[in-house]
């Protein structure tokens, strides 16, 4: 993390060695997973305006350089145009989000009058426009200005920061098609088709999606890492009426905030600390699963490759974008693993693997399936067990937390401190009234009454008709949504069929369509992760899945896919997957499609819709009964408002593709300058030997960066780039046949990791009965430096005791511990925490050869990743104190009386 000093953040020199411990080839981003959270984030206040959001979205990308810190390439890919498999998902996301943001705003309104009317306090409400993240879709002005944005960022970076040096750049933005993940694993099955391909090069994708863990162990690559954040549920966060902590909009009670203590203005601030991140290695979860899958005394030769690869296909079978889940598996429910053994236990018949390359043999497939339909029928009665079983231990719980509640709790000054609470007690205020305060409260909220069950008169007297009914109090707290399938009780097929497709269960040539199609869904999917989108045009049909007791005579349907399908131009996506509310983001002709009620596609856009549960108990799980858009009738629709299109929306409408970008230490750098200067217009090939070992085709580029001309700043707050040389240009992947098959297997020359895991990690209990907790870094027996008893005392001496904040957060961390906005000047009588070091305990291990910071990292294309396993300390004299001179807590500079004091400073330990 970049350290601050007098207010200015101090860059991190990423061309030093990575303090992980490993050194990273590739790094891919997935960069919708970055624009999601930095334009509306969920912890923190959300960006003003359309430039902050860019500010943040460079900020985060910088972060997640510090840690990866590329060597040869970094990969920025942008969602483009979906196929149509995935436009279904996007078109139920985006109408959700636009009802649920809806419905929000109203509700939020609702409740602020209701408050306001009852006298309650609230703050003013902000005049202020809601973001419609609905335009983070191809298309949009706004995805258009974040690309402009993007490649000024790659510019800056690449003539401002040494660990861009050397690298390569390749920007693939909304314009061109495909999803932002699909594409980067399209690159790395190019690229390693091509003879300049090193097969030890170690991978980095960034992004939070699970099917990224799919997608990299379907590339085969012995070096792949993915990097996320660090995922904490029930972050606390503050009331979007109140903006107070501990309760939510529905719960606001619009009572002004209590003063609590001396640091009052920081008690319902959330902790200033920045996003954690976790790696999750590839390499050591193919361990996991080498072990898992190993079978012994099979018909055929044992092929650990393959044996992933069916692993993955049968995930499919638990959820995926583009394909319903099957009803007996679910993923919370063991599906996973029930899976593998019924392979294990079939994959002796089948007579070989599920899968070869991204093609399915449908044959053993089917036998596998028929096998989990045989048990559908138990697990569906266990599934009503266990769900009674947690529903009768939730009421058990709610009335034992009821009997065991205080009858009263005092508050304000008088409410009960949780012990531990490093705060000085404050001193009681005016005792006599508080203690009215507290019994008008009371009075208040007890109503008396001449019965429990009696009703009242208007007057107040008890009423002469009967009782009011009353809910029962060991009721469920929400109503149960009501089942009409009933899976656990005999007839489920049927009900089943007549609820989900409206058909008779008995009608076998329905369910066979059903089912191919769903076969056909499995065959499109597999394609699409290990060979590339094997059709842009088809999708499956329904709403719901078939049972896997369905999947009889599948072995004889066609699978193939029609060839040349295109894609939508991105306006016709918008069209496509967006509702009517959001439509100012189309042109004014488009939109009106979506509303006139006289539109020949009126249907496609309906208001309101409804969500069928589907045997959840949250919205958000549902599946949400949206029509199907006719291509062929939207296509007519749009031929008739095509004219209308402007200059710069045909520009928008239009498909683009990669831009590769370098800095002039690259030594591609010239190659490219020399084709701007003869002005070829033919496609050229990367010289490999140039730009390690990477292959494709290089285009002049229209609106190309290039050296000494001036990078305009799209956002006011950021420079101009008056004395650029960075150079960008037009890039292509590698073409292949349309019939060409990318082999799923270890290239030849790959190394094999060295095994990670030990006996004890086999155990499913090997913690302890503690949390578990990721390691720091890449080496599992780094033994880390720490503070003997005497430090942690002289600390205790140092620091002073009432630094806690009080309020929610009594044991958050010391005021500017992260350089944040509330960072605290340094204190002219507090100990300086370098000088502790001397209290630093040396391992044994300390001794050893040069440390990898202060040596120059050494690549070259093909080598082995430069690691630092067991590289530590010379000696324990390796931190000199002229290092940290002039130096205080944090690395905030110390003022020049403050170092004339530190003699007198000094605790007795």
């Amino acid at each position: 993390q970049a350290k601050e000093c007098n207010g200015v953040k101090v860059p991190i020199d990423t061309s030093k060695p990575n303090p992980n411990e490993v050194e990273f080839d590739n790094l891919y981003l997935d960069m919708n997973g970055i624009i999601h959270p930095c334009t509306h984030p969920e912890d923190k206040p959300a960006p003003k305006n359309e430039d902050e959001m860019m500010v943040a979205i460079f900020e985060y990308i910088d972060r997640i350089f510090n840690i990866v810190r590329p060597r040869r390439l970094l990969y920025m890919a942008i969602d483009g145009v979906a196929p149509r498999a995935k436009m279904n998902q996007q078109r139920s996301r985006r109408f959700r989000a636009s009802k649920e943001g809806m419905e929000a705003a109203e509700e939020k309104q609702k409740i602020r009058q209701e408050i306001l009317a009852k006298g309650g306090f609230l703050p003013p409400e902000e005049v202020k426009e809601r973001f419609d993240s609905n335009c983070i879709t191809p298309g949009t002005e706004f995805m258009d200005n974040l690309a402009k944005c993007l490649r000024y960022y790659i510019a800056d970076r690449l003539n401002s920061d040494p660990g861009w040096k050397n690298l390569t750049v390749i920007l693939s933005d909304a314009s061109a098609p495909g999803e932002g993940e699909h594409k980067i694993m399209d690159y790395i099955r190019r690229q390693r088709a091509q003879p300049n391909h090193d097969p030890n090069t170690h991978h980095c994708l960034c992004g939070a999606d699970a099917d990224l863990i799919m997608l990299g162990l379907a590339t085969h690559e012995p070096n792949f890492t993915i990097i996320r954040e660090e995922f904490k549920p029930n972050k606390p966060k503050p009331c979007a009426l109140c903006n107070q902590m501990g309760h939510e909009v529905k719960d606001c009670q619009g009572l002004p905030r209590e003063k609590q203590g001396k640091h009052d203005q920081f008690a319902d601030t959330l902790p200033v600390a920045e996003q954690e991140f976790i790696f999750i290695r590839l390499c050591v979860l193919r361990e996991y699963l080498e072990r898992e899958l190993t079978m012994a005394s099979l018909p055929f030769t044992f092929d650990f490759e393959r044996s992933v690869d069916d692993w993955v296909f049968m995930c499919f079978f638990v959820g995926n974008d583009f394909l319903p889940h099957l009803p007996s598996l679910e993923i919370r429910e063991g599906a996973i693993d029930r899976l593998v053994g019924i392979y294990k236990n079939v994959v002796h018949k089948t007579g070989g693997y599920l899968t070869e390359s991204g093609f399915v043999n449908l044959q053993r497939v089917q036998m596998i399936m028929l096998a989990v339909g045989e048990v559908e029928d138990s697990i569906f009665k266990k599934r009503k067990d266990d769900d009674d079983n947690f529903k009768r231990r939730q009421k058990e719980k709610r009335k034992r937390l009821k009997r065991d509640q205080p009858a009263f709790i005092p508050g304000g000054q008088f409410s009960p401190q949780a012990l531990g609470n490093r705060c000085s007690p404050q001193a009681i205020c005016n005792p006599r009234q508080a203690a009215f305060e507290m019994r008008m409260h009371e009075r208040q909220n007890s109503t008396p009454s001449a019965s429990p069950n009696a009703s009242l008169s208007p007057d107040g007297s008890p009423a002469l008709g009967g009782g009011v009914k009353r809910r029962c109090e060991d009721s469920d707290s929400d109503p149960e949504p009501e089942d009409n399938i009933r899976l656990w009780e005999t007839g489920w097929k049927q009900r089943y069929y007549k609820n989900k497709f409206d058909v008779d269960a008995s009608d076998e040539k329905f369910r066979r369509k059903v089912v191919q199609s769903y076969v056909e869904g499995l065959c499109w999917v597999l394609r699409y992760y290990y060979q590339g989108c094997a059709s842009w045009n088809w999708y499956y049909p329904f709403h719901y899945a078939p049972f896997a007791s369905d999947f009889e005579g599948i072995a004889d349907m066609p699978s193939d896919f029609e060839k040349g399908s295109k894609p939508f131009k991105p306006l016709e996506q918008l069209m496509g997957v967006f509702p009517a509310a959001s439509g100012n983001f189309l042109p004014p002709t488009w939109r009106k499609l979506m509303t006139d009620p006289e539109s020949s596609i009126i249907d496609f856009y309906p208001e309101d819709f409804a969500i069928d549960l589907n045997g959840k108990k949250y919205a958000w799980q549902g599946v949400a009964l949206l029509p199907f858009v006719d291509e062929r009738r939207l296509r007519a629709a749009l031929e008739e408002v095509y004219p209308d299109l402007t200059p710069e929306e045909n520009r928008r409408n239009s498909l683009g593709g990669d831009v590769l970008f370098v800095g002039k230490h690259h030594p591609l750098c010239d190659f490219i300058v020399e084709q701007y200067k003869t002005k070829n217009t033919e496609a050229v090939d990367i010289p490999p030997e140039l730009c390690h070992g990477i292959q494709g085709k290089l285009t002049l580029n229209d609106h190309a960066v290039l050296p000494d001309q001036v990078v305009e700043s799209p956002v006011p707050m950021l420079r101009d780039l008056t004395q650029n040389s960075a150079v960008s240009i037009s890039f292509k992947d590698p073409q292949f046949a349309e019939d060409f098959v990318f082999k799923a297997t270890v290239l030849p020359g790959a190394k094999k990791p060295a095994p990670v895991l030990k006996p004890g990690d086999w155990e499913k209990t090997n913690n302890d009965g503690r949390p578990w907790r990721p390691q720091l870094g890449f080496n599992r027996d780094r033994k880390p430096v720490h503070l003997d008893q005497s430090a942690f005392r002289t600390l205790g001496h140092s620091m002073p005791r009432d630094r806690g904040m009080p309020g929610m957060y009594p044991n958050a961390v010391p005021l500017g511990a992260y350089g944040g906005p509330y960072a605290r000047p340094l204190l002219g009588g507090q100990q300086q925490i370098p000088k502790l070091l001397s209290n630093l305990r040396p391992q044994e291990s300390w001794r050893g050869p040069t440390p990898l910071f202060q040596q120059a990292p050494q690549r070259t294309a093909g080598a082995a990743p430069l690691l630092a396993w067991n590289r530590m300390l010379q000696s324990p004299n390796q931190f000199q104190p002229a290092q940290y001179q002039g130096l205080g807590p944090m690395g905030y500079p110390q003022r020049p009386e403050d170092r004339m004091d530190r003699g007198r400073q000094v605790g007795t330990p």
